[in-house]
């Protein structure tokens, strides 16, 4: 899933790889996925970006945009880029694929969910796109601690899971259910633990290890659980993931477990992170 530390990290691949790059062909669509969203008209995406230059690529959030003039490429949830230099390497089932003059492609193709568009500047009116545009990232100067006092202070919240206070409703966008295992682990918060229940001093840790961790995630290109444009899993290595449940914890020697919680996974260190 594209979170804040993929979404980073396929930017600024992409701005090393495409950007001033002349587009050729695209195929949008060419192979069905009901949990594809596409924002735009797919009939015109060709011709809106064939013979278009690619100025620049941009994230906020989980969202990946790239600029072609007026025009804006999107991708976001589970939309894998690649860039591919040659043709043999295209994968059977894509979702989009661009051809650039100099015979190099990008293409986006989704297993499970994941949202591709194509359309003119300001004209996409999605809740979520446009809050991830306008709330501050977790690692600006903005998202300070006054910021998260006030967010997660709210009244109508506090009933709330850590879980479902990070991963929900876009408060903080881009940060979802694959990067909260490791910010909670290293605060030391179980992700069931209610908000309400949580001291002053562990709202203190939860916002350091939300800025600490994911500046660690997007220095080394991501999670080692996510793969980048060019196939490379990242070089964070995870502390609480499908790579280590069943593992010992470094810190306690307990064993790292797996539950089902709100409709996806939680790992956690049951030594560690105690409700």
């Amino acid at each position: 899933m594209i979170e804040i530390p993929e979404a980073m990290n396929y930017v600024k691949q992409l701005n090393e790889t495409i950007k001033g790059k002349i587009i050729s062909k695209i195929i949008a669509g060419q192979t069905t996925h009901k949990f594809t969203w596409f924002y735009g008209d797919l009939e015109n995406y060709e011709k809106m970006l064939k013979n278009k230059t690619i100025s620049e690529a941009n994230s906020f959030g989980g969202y990946v945009e790239i600029c072609v003039d007026n025009i804006k490429i999107l991708f976001h949830e589970g939309v894998n880029l690649r860039f591919l230099e040659d043709s043999s390497d295209i994968p059977d089932k894509h979702q989009l694929l661009i051809e650039f003059n100099d015979g190099t492609f990008l293409c986006a193709f989704i297993r499970m969910y994941g949202g591709v568009g194509c359309f003119v500047e300001n004209t996409l009116d999605n809740k979520y796109y446009l809050a991830a545009k306008e709330k501050p990232s977790p690692l600006s100067k903005s998202f300070n601690e006054k910021y998260f006092k006030e967010l997660i202070s709210k009244e109508e919240i506090q009933k709330l899971s850590v879980k479902a206070f990070l991963a929900t409703e876009q408060r903080i966008p881009g940060l979802g259910n694959g990067v909260l295992q490791d910010i909670l682990y290293n605060a030391k918060i179980h992700p069931k633990q209610k908000l309400e229940c949580l001291s002053e001093e562990k709202k203190q840790d939860l916002f350091n290890s939300l800025k600490n961790s994911l500046k660690e995630m997007v220095e080394k290109n991501g999670r080692d659980t996510e793969k980048d444009l060019y196939s490379n899993l990242g070089r964070y290595k995870t502390k609480v993931s499908k790579n280590t449940v069943g593992k010992k914890c470094s810190l306690c020697d307990s064993i790292i477990e797996k539950r089902s919680y709100m409709g996806g996974s939680i790992y956690f260190c049951s030594g560690c992170q105690k409700i």
